[in-house]
């Protein structure tokens, strides 16, 4: 994979394809490596580059001496777009979509297209009263920084993943994926503060110019149906899109269900 040099910093991303240029990126845990299918249902048309956040492949981790903050992230995404024409278009999922709006906002009228999947920036929960859903999402961040700070990221892991793939996920997982999961949870450590401590209001967000889809899971977990309404009711001019099922994780679980909504999206806005 291309690994792109920025002072100190490396970003490790795939390439491929030719045409408009989508940018994917990837929620919590799972790396790039997420987006192969819908990379695939893409690269006839576009030329899609997958980016590897913080602390993912060959990009270098965080170094935890300050609070990670979304724009970081987004930085990594702007030196990805850098050398790239107009429009571009951005895809995120959950972490991910919490980074394609930061991203958004720094490359402004250069994106066309912005698809965001169950996107969880979470700060919005606090700004707009919707308590119970911040709470829950602050206890899931809590738990992660209890017990990551010990070290003990198996106990971060189940819970992690019994919130996020669904209850009882972690009791069927092999114990060869369950150390392959708790292997990629350190990052999501410096991840909290990011999605915590911005600040943007949700009314910067809806002056944006891209065409923006948000797509969701009415079954999903609570602080993600609260990010989803409040978006809802700011952003009107957007489409949004509900699936019959699938989850969170619909984007890795379900992408017979995401890339053909993805790519309808895409090719709407780039006929």
């Amino acid at each position: 994979m291309p690994v792109l040099s920025q002072g100190s910093v490396k970003i490790d991303h795939t390439d491929e394809g030719h045409g408009q240029p989508v940018v994917l990126i990837h929620s919590s845990v799972s790396a790039n490596r997420q987006w192969r299918a819908l990379t695939e249902a893409l690269r006839d048309r576009y030329r899609v580059l997958a980016i590897n956040l913080f602390g993912y492949g060959e990009t270098t981790p965080w170094p935890g001496t300050s609070p990670q903050s979304l724009y970081a992230q987004a930085q990594l995404v702007r030196a990805v777009c850098g050398g790239l024409g107009a429009p571009l278009h951005v895809v995120g999922h959950s972490f991910g979509g919490a980074v394609a709006l930061k991203a958004a906002t720094l490359l402004g009228p250069r994106v066309g297209s912005l698809i965001l999947l169950e996107p969880n920036p979470f700060h919005l929960l606090k700004q707009n009263g919707r308590t119970q859903a911040y709470l829950e999402a602050r206890s899931l961040r809590d738990h992660v920084k209890c017990f990551g700070s010990l070290g003990d990221w198996s106990k971060v892991a189940e819970r992690f993943a019994d919130y996020w793939l669904g209850d009882g996920s972690w009791s069927t997982m092999t114990e060869k994926r369950r150390a392959a999961f708790a292997e990629s949870l350190p990052p999501n450590f410096h991840e909290w503060d990011a999605v915590m401590g911005e600040e943007s209001p949700v009314e910067e967000w809806a002056n944006l110019t891209a065409r923006t889809l948000v797509v969701s899971d009415p079954a999903t977990r609570l602080p993600i149906r609260e990010i989803v309404a409040i978006f809802a009711q700011a952003c009107p001019h957007w489409t949004f899109h509900t699936l019959p099922e699938g989850g969170h994780m619909a984007p890795l679980t379900r992408p017979d269900l995401i890339n053909p909504l993805v790519r309808q999206f895409l090719d709407a806005g780039s006929a």
